[in-house]
């Protein structure tokens, strides 16, 4: 299968992207692996035409709308993120409404309709310091109030109004779990997502993104790495450090949505050209200049 997708991938002058979150056999397969806006500025960059995207839905539409002239492909068509679908856009127009003087900033995990109405996305890198850059001292954060919470805590300065949305995989790891591996793995390093709930952050050694979190455990000389995020960022982490060790807190963050991309579909993707991810120009032309905005700020 994976001869048969580089063969095919050769003959569609195509591109294979996978989030860290992906099954090990699909990062392998990949050319490369990231994060879902570096994987989309990847595309940006690639002359390839056709760039197949595994990971979920609102990935995909961010690689489509930095690279509209390339057909991108999500392998499984319904790879959702429950997160993202926790704001409906009749609801956010209405808060927006209630409050003009406010900026609106995005979490990039939003589908593209969202990311329209929003004056600038954010990254979990990026999001405090492009937060601190924006004029207006009112802003509203969507969708993810744990995130939203850890840019509040950093930049007390600003009046930061959250939505109420959250990250179920996230939301499972539990500080009592960690609290019990730390009492069973001596010397244990805990490196969270900032998506997780505020008590995990609290006993957390270092809170980052998932490339953030790699770049930790790369980067320091610990043996033993608890890490506090969807379990997938494993296959990567051992790869890069076969010499250390790296446990999940009680029962596995696995995301179910992120775990839906096998091989099969990565080369039914490209035999068929399925599923195409297409936008709706003026949608795309105003969630580009969020991401634009984006890129702006964080230089």
């Amino acid at each position: 299968m994976i001869d048969k997708i580089k063969k095919l991938k050769d003959e569609r002058d195509a591109l294979i992207l996978a989030h860290n979150y992906q099954i090990p056999e699909v990062i392998d397969v990949a050319d490369y692996v990231g994060d879902s806006f570096y994987l989309s500025q990847v595309a940006k960059e690639s002359d390839k035409k056709v760039i197949v995207f595994c990971g979920v839905h609102f990935m995909a539409e961010s690689a489509k709308i930095l690279s509209p002239e390339k057909t991108v492909l999500l392998p499984v068509k319904d790879a959702g993120c429950p997160l993202a679908e926790m704001v409906d856009i009749d609801e956010l127009e209405k808060f927006k409404k209630q409050h003009p003087d406010a900026a609106f900033v995005c979490y990039i995990n939003t589908n593209a309709d969202i990311k329209a109405l929003c004056d600038v996305t954010v990254t979990s890198s990026n999001a405090v310091k492009i937060i601190k850059k924006i004029p207006n001292k009112k802003i509203v954060f969507l969708p993810d109030k744990n995130l939203g919470e850890f840019v509040k805590e950093n930049v007390p300065e600003k009046d930061i109004i959250l939505w109420a949305g959250f990250c179920p995989t996230h939301r499972r790891i539990s500080k009592e779990n960690i609290i019990s591996m730390k009492r069973i793995v001596q010397d244990l390093v805990v490196l969270a997502h900032p998506e997780c709930e505020k008590e995990v952050r609290e006993i957390a050694d270092f809170v980052g993104s998932t490339k953030e979190i790699i770049d930790y455990a790369t980067n320091t000389n610990y043996t033993n790495y608890l890490i506090a995020t969807e379990e997938g960022v494993i296959h990567s982490l051992k790869k890069m450090n076969p010499d250390k060790n790296f446990y999940v807190p009680g029962l596995s963050a696995t995301c179910p949505n992120m775990k839906k991309t096998r091989l099969e579909d990565v080369y039914e993707s490209l035999l068929f050209m399925k599923h195409e991810i297409n936008i709706d120009e003026d949608i795309a032309a105003k969630a580009r200049k969020a991401l634009e905005k984006m890129l702006e700020l964080a230089r």
